[in-house]
């Protein structure tokens, strides 16, 4: 029953991302402009250069990318705000490497709680750098971390999707660090 109930997250975190990646692009295709042209021209620049057709549609360019290990990227899509009290962070893990490689174990953090549940992205942290506070990944009610779990080996030039759940900040709190074991750290926007 477990899994099951993990995999149904899964898919309705992937669904809540879709669905909220199709209204932000519906909200901005008819909003008819920007602040500045400096967006649209990176949005161009990216659209572009993008030859991947499994990426997300509706996406100007990625919130960060950050490097990992053994040629991993992770790249950040969005960080959404939810109107339940949470954040969904979304994104993907590509091998820009050589060889084959796994996303390593200690992305998962070191909570005893979060590690008996095996790999994860559960020691993924929000930091707000104005008010000092660190958000850790949630967890649903048999202590499983609301993120992607058991990733697989990931072939050189593939990706995998991933996600991960937060506490949502207060909703003056604009800009985060995120912040994953084994992977640099980025500012992002939270949106929503």
């Amino acid at each position: 029953m477990g899994i099951r109930f993990a995999v149904k997250i899964r898919k309705g975190a992937t669904a809540l991302t879709v669905a909220v990646g199709l209204a932000l692009c519906m909200v901005g295709c008819s909003s008819g402009g920007g602040d500045d042209n400096k967006a649209e021209t990176s949005a161009s620049a990216t659209a572009e250069k993008q030859s991947d057709p499994s990426a997300q549609e509706g996406t100007d360019s990625p919130l960060a990318e950050l490097k990992g290990q053994d040629g991993l990227l992770l790249t950040i899509d969005s960080a959404e705000r939810d109107a339940g009290g949470f954040v969904t962070v979304s994104g993907e893990i590509k091998n820009d490497g050589a060889e084959a490689a796994r996303v390593p174990i200690q992305t998962r953090g070191d909570e005893t709680e979060i590690m008996r549940h095996g790999g994860s992205l559960g020691g993924a942290t929000l930091v707000d750098p104005a008010k000092k506070k660190r958000y850790y990944v949630l967890r649903d009610t048999d202590g499983r971390p609301l993120t992607t779990t058991d990733m697989p080996r990931i072939k050189p030039g593939a990706s995998i999707p991933v996600f991960m759940q937060f506490p949502a900040p207060p909703t003056d709190t604009g800009k985060v660090t995120f912040q994953l074991p084994t992977f640099a750290s980025a500012l992002i926007e939270i949106s929503g």
